[in-house]
């Protein structure tokens, strides 16, 4: 069974609107109805799984139609032929598709290709199909097995081998040092043969299966062995409606949570565990609860990029052409959703190797419409042209290998929440794995904290609207709401924006500049004690102002000027007015609030300069952090008493105080937010990094940790030593 990343899940969501409406028009222009007089047919012959264990049909068979309709209108690929499916359902029943596979080879009219869908079909049809030499172009299977040359030797696939997934589980156990695993598999040949590859693979890689458990139609007993024998890692093997079953008993068995890491393949639909299922008698709310945390790998096979391939489609032209094709339906509920772009693929390779053999046919006196059961020179021709087929589509480069698979990336995902999340992606050739950086960086960098440093940063720079308002703009009995609103803004904004990142440099320093007793500490560093932190600095200043409103609001007084004789008129005189926002004791309470704010700022330069040289993964911009501070703190500093020093000059005050806030604030956003917008911009530079590091097994961050840890303690012995030094040579008597 054919298996293909949730990008294409959720690029399906993106698929629509205006995406839908080009795709629909392009495919109506291309596959509108022309002439095929003169046209000699080609026959394929497919099985399409329309229902069973995977019914992939439901989807694939439109898109496998979709690209049949562009083929056959293009005049640039078998000009002189047309291409025409004759499909069955094969209910992804081997039993079932033996007696459809007899009906295809022995009615008319002669088939030239089979295409047949799930693993086990496959199997049976690869493996038949070399006594009527023909070729088998499988769009949906998986099976480990079908990549033996020796037994399927006319067998091809748009789809890699689900041997695929074993590398990166393995290099993902590495990676976490688990040595010990547990196995729980449906008894077919794909999962069988999988895991035999999974076996082979973790034993090279020092790793032992402890438990290895298969059931047939019913998990219970295979779900309670692994209870008794304290599973505790765990890697399932099975088809979506079986996976329903094993965690309904996974549930009743209490097998999940912390505790517990269950390894999935990555083909179900996104909301698989919330499908009703008669077979089982748990309820969704049982089944999201024990699914909650899985990790699940598959293959990549959406095209990321917006290229035009061969069909002349990009993916999310695809994706919105067959949803319109659909008719409406719903992808999660359509089976075969995820496998359509394999499918799509799948008749244009064939269509593009097809049209690469009509020229060398035509040099031996040979034509396709001439092949028959026992023709071995036009079937080898049709086994070349897709032994060396390469071309863009919509699922990506395709290429064969030389067991007739392709390979690709692995996407490696975890369910968070009721929902798929992607966390890494992993490369069997060159052997690299890659997180998602992006999303792992900036949710590391404490994202809520940076939400209230953005938040405060907006509301400081709002504040220096009302602070160039005065009389002028406003009806003096406004003007003291004006004074509250200002005070109030500049408290908060500051107590957000600067409190957020004193936070982030306070916890660093408490838990990365500390002796060893802080060890254990340092590896759970929980969000809601940032969250308090802040929460306590806003409460300061809450209470403080209101305090300072209740028992000494502010109000207006005016501050009279040498009146002046204007220039030319000796009968007026103009009387300069100032008005200021105070209160009776205002610089009692300017005092304790530039105080207790000077000596944030003096702490926080004090922690940024001690945390300088800290490297930690919790909190990984807490230096872009600390410059932050030491602009703010500089520019407060110097701000604050120049101000009141300037208290009677309006427009130099106004305009030095509104400079340094609004410098001050984009100098902070800056610092904090550009790194991070660089590396959602510049992914790949990331992953190159983190490739690098992650061949050591442990992070750079993490390495730094320790050798900090191993200076500190080789710096406290040397103390030691020279003490004792000291002691012997100038206090020994």
């Amino acid at each position: 069974m054919a298996v293909i990343g949730k990008s294409l899940r959720q690029l399906s969501s993106v698929a629509s609107g205006h995406i839908a409406l080009r795709a629909s028009l392009t495919l109506l222009l291309l596959s509108w109805p022309c002439p095929s007089l003169g046209k000699k047919k080609l026959y394929i012959g497919a099985l399409f799984p329309m229902s069973g264990g995977w019914p992939g049909g439901q989807a694939c068979l439109p898109s496998a139609q979709m690209a049949l309709d562009l083929v056959n209108n293009r005049t640039d690929i078998l000009p002189d032929y047309e291409l025409e499916l004759i499909y069955y359902d094969s209910m992804c029943d081997p039993g079932e598709s033996t007696k459809l596979l007899y009906d295809l080879l022995y009615t008319e009219p002669i088939k030239t290709v089979l295409m047949p869908g799930c693993s086990s079909v496959s199997t049976l049809v690869a493996e038949a199909a070399r006594m009527w030499n023909l070729i088998v172009l499988s769009y949906g299977s998986s099976s480990p097995a079908l990549s033996n040359r020796n037994r399927f030797p006319t067998f091809f696939r748009t789809h890699p081998s689900a041997t695929l997934h074993n590398p990166t589980r393995v290099r993902l156990f590495q990676k976490w040092k688990w040595t010990k695993i547990a196995t729980i598999q449906q008894t077919t040949e794909v999962f069988t043969s999988t895991l035999d590859d999974l076996e082979q693979r973790v034993k090279e890689a020092g790793i032992e299966i402890s438990v290895r458990q298969s059931f047939l139609t019913d998990p219970a007993v295979a779900v309670k062995n692994l209870k008794r024998q304290d599973a505790r890692i765990i890697v399932g093997l099975f088809y979506e409606t079986e996976a329903r079953k094993v965690f309904c008993e996974v549930f009743k068995e209490k097998l999940y949570g912390k505790k517990y890491v269950w390894f999935l393949i990555g083909w179900y639909a996104d909301n698989w565990f919330k499908i009703k299922d008669p077979s089982i008698n748990c309820t969704i709310e049982n089944m999201t609860e024990a699914v909650e945390g899985h990790v699940t790998t598959e293959i990549v096979m959406l095209n990321p990029e917006t290229v035009r391939g061969a069909s002349n489609l990009t993916s999310q032209e695809f994706l919105g052409a067959l949803m319109n094709r659909l008719g409406g339906k719903n992808p999660e509920e359509t089976g075969g959703f995820q496998e359509a772009p394999l499918a799509y693929d799948a008749v244009w390779a064939l269509a593009l190797a097809l049209n690469k053999t009509v020229a060398p046919l035509k040099a031996k006196g040979r034509r396709l419409e001439d092949f028959n059961y026992n023709n071995h020179d036009i079937t080898a021709e049709i086994y070349r042209a897709l032994n060396t087929s390469s071309f863009e589509g919509v699922s990506g480069h395709v290429v064969f290998d030389a067991q007739g698979s392709r390979m690709a990336m692995t996407l490696i995902e975890q369910l968070q929440g009721g929902s798929y999340k992607k966390i890494g992606y992993y490369d069997s050739s060159q052997k690299n794995l890659s997180w998602f950086g992006n999303d792992v960086y900036i949710q590391n960098s404490q994202p809520y904290l940076n939400n209230m440093t953005a938040v405060g940063c907006m509301m400081a720079l709002a504040a220096v609207f009302p602070l160039g308002i005065d009389g002028h703009h406003i009806h003096r009995s406004q003007f003291t709401v004006v004074c509250q609103f200002r005070l109030w803004l500049l408290g908060l904004g500051f107590s957000l924006a600067y409190g957020s990142m004193f936070t982030k440099i306070w916890w660093v320093h408490n838990l990365f500049t500390k002796k060893e007793e802080k060890k254990e500490k340092r590896k759970h560093l929980e969000p809601w004690k940032l969250y308090a932190t802040v929460g306590v600095l806003l409460a300061i200043d809450v209470l403080s102002l209101m305090i300072w409103q209740i028992v000494d609001p502010l109000h207006i007084t005016v501050e009279k000027f040498t009146r002046e004789a204007p220039k030319g008129d000796l009968d007026v005189l103009i009387q300069p007015l100032l008005e200021h926002c105070t209160s009776e004791k205002m610089n009692t309470w300017l005092g304790v609030v530039y105080g207790y704010k000077g000596l944030l700022l003096l702490l926080g330069i004090f922690l940024a300069y001690e945390t300088k040289s800290v490297s930690t993964e919790k909190i990984n911009d807490h230096r872009a952090v600390g410059m932050a501070i030491y602009n703010v703190a500089v520019l407060c500093i110097i701000t604050a008493p120049v101000t009141m020093i300037l208290t009677s000059q309006q427009d130099a005050s106004f305009a030095f105080a509104a400079l340094a806030i609004v410098f001050s604030v984009y100098i902070t956003l800056v610092v904090l937010f550009v790194p991070k917008m660089r590396r959602l911009i510049t992914r790949g530079e990331w992953q190159s990094e983190q490739q690098d590091t992650l061949k050591t097994g442990s992070s750079t961050n993490n390495n730094d940790e320790e050798k900090s840890r191993q200076l500190e303690r080789e710096n406290r012995e040397l103390q030691k030593i020279i003490q004792e030094v000291q002691y012997t040579l100038f206090d020994a008597p």
